[in-house]
């Protein structure tokens, strides 16, 4: 049961540390299990930027059954686990895309042909979501730590959104000032950014609502005045603790 229209999920969050489990699956991965708008949503995990890493898919498994969800995995270490990329992903009702390294996951997807059947997942009403990395990547670009600890921006983000994002608003002081500046030189696109535990969701290319798994954090709209990067801080809905 695909959504009505193209849609994502792009997020600074989506697990927390769980009480049996090691993690549990945050409000921000049931909410976007919500706009699937599935009874029982099937849930696609994809791992690129963490090195598709059995022992944390395995992890993730066991929150999902602490939660009621099944995840299925689409892994490209050390060959791709299906043969099919676009019949798998339509296949599902949600692809969560976990954080790591967005320079590898952008070359990777894109060296196997996994860009083009995202795009062909997003358009056919699969609910694309992500944390960190896999914010990034639907976006223009954004900045990010896939080089060293410096952060660097990165330009060629998949551009199913034609904005750029700012993962970590607040949990990481590089971020802010370096966007600032990547958005008033140029480099960047204006765009978004999203504290700790907040994430934005677009209809197709329209920004809908920002939302928020924990109180007073916030997202925030980033633009170009001359030469200065102009901040407006957006108020996220906040969201009910899973059921």
């Amino acid at each position: 049961m695909p959504a009505d229209e193209p849609t994502i999920l792009a997020t600074s969050g989506g697990l927390r540390r769980g009480t049996r489990t090691l993690f549990e699956l945050g409000p921000l991965v049931h909410y976007a299990l919500e706009l699937s708008g599935a009874a029982r949503p099937r849930l696609c995990a994809v791992e690129t930027a963490g090195g598709d890493q059995r022992w944390f898919q395995a992890e993730l498994s066991e929150a999902g059954r602490a939660a009621g969800v099944a995840v299925r995995y689409l892994n490209l270490f050390p060959m791709p686990n299906v043969g099919d990329f676009e019949s798998y992903l339509l296949d599902h009702d949600v692809v969560w895309v976990g954080g790591g390294s967005v320079a590898n996951l952008l070359a990777l997807w894109r060296l196997h042909g996994l860009d083009a059947a995202m795009t062909t997942a997003w358009q056919a009403g699969v609910v694309l979501g992500g944390v960190s990395a896999g914010s990034i990547c639907w976006h223009t670009g954004g900045t990010t730590d896939s080089f060293g600890p410096e952060l660097r921006p990165v330009t060629d983000g998949l551009a199913l959104l034609p904005y750029s994002n700012c993962v970590h608003y607040d949990g990481e002081a590089q971020r802010r000032p370096l966007f600032h500046r990547l958005v008033a030189s140029g480099e960047l696109t204006p765009g978004f950014a999203t504290d700790d535990g907040v994430g934005l969701l677009y209809r197709s290319t329209r920004l809908v609502e920002a939302v928020t798994e924990f109180p007073g954090q916030a997202a925030y709209h980033v633009t170009r005045d001359g030469d200065q990067a102009v901040e407006e801080r957006l108020e996220p809905r906040l969201l009910s603790p899973p059921g």
